[in-house]
């Protein structure tokens, strides 16, 4: 849905006050035709955005380093009468960055989303932190942001597709953790908020919107070290005002709402899904 600038000065006896468009409405976060390159959607958030994503009508394009398990989910999607498709990815690699983006062009024919669900951590104190482990989180976490957006603006630039990108964040791109050794994933997350207002004002020329999405903990595998202590876990709950773990869906809904109709207007943005937890530190 695309809506039109209003004039600037319209007549006097006009009204600037458009009527609501009921019909619109009813689309607002309808995806049917769209296509959707998701990196990283097959963890516990990238999987709830991919089934996100095809339950309101997207094709979805799963990548990850595990060949099988992007292919595992696709097939379940599939199977569910939704349209999606697996690929191995390493990206790391700026070569296999553009090699499978280019498969998702071709398995689709398009890229309209692009959500980056790439991420990882390797937790070492500061006093600790080793060169390799440090990049190792600053080329997964950062460096592969860059050039998969590079990648995919590059098609719809090309095509002239009003395009949405979404990267997933973390509070900790706000946030330190007292206590832990954050250094490289806090630093990457951090450089990937200030990414994705450059790439929003850079891409808004071509109607390509920019934003984020940002977690605290949530219910995975991936935390279960953090909640099986029960010190830690209490103290995680002590400082989130709503005083619970996230669900995964509760991540994958407002990224459908800014992959959406209802997202047009949002760009440059990180929307905090944490309980409240950036609002009360």
């Amino acid at each position: 849905m695309t809506i039109a600038s209003p004039a600037i000065s319209p007549p006097s006896d006009e009204s600037l006050t458009p009527k609501v468009d009921i019909e619109a409405l009813k689309t607002q976060f309808d995806l049917a035709g769209k296509a959707a390159f998701v990196p990283g959607g097959y963890g516990a958030l990238g999987a709830a955005i991919s089934w996100a994503l095809a339950v309101r009508g997207a094709r979805v394009f799963i990548a990850g380093p595990s060949e099988r398990k992007a292919q595992t989910l696709a097939e379940e999607i599939s199977a569910a009468g939704f349209e999606a498709q697996g690929s191995g990815l390493d990206a790391r690699s700026v070569a296999e960055i553009r090699q499978v983006t280019d498969a998702a062009i071709s398995a689709f024919g398009r890229i309209d989303i692009f959500v980056n669900c790439v991420g990882i951590q390797r937790e070492q104190s500061l006093l600790e932190v080793t060169e390799e482990a440090f990049d190792l989180v600053y080329e997964t976490n950062l460096k592969s942001a860059m050039f998969l957006a590079q990648a995919v603006a590059r098609h719809q630039i090309e095509q002239a597709i009003p395009g949405r990108h979404i990267h997933l964040l973390s509070v900790r791109s706000q946030l330190a953790l007292a206590g832990r050794g954050y250094s490289a994933y806090c630093s990457s997350k951090g450089g990937l908020l200030m990414l994705v207002k450059q790439h929003a004002v850079e891409l808004a020329p071509y109607n390509i919107t920019v934003n984020g999405v940002a977690p605290t903990f949530i219910q995975s595998d991936r935390i279960r070290p953090h909640l099986d202590r029960a010190e830690f876990r209490d103290y995680i709950l002590a400082r989130n005002p709503l005083g619970r773990i996230g669900h995964p869906i509760e991540v994958a809904g407002p990224v459908v709402a800014l992959v959406a109709a209802a997202g047009n207007y949002v760009t440059g943005q990180v929307v905090f899904v944490d309980g409240g937890i950036t609002a009360s530190q």
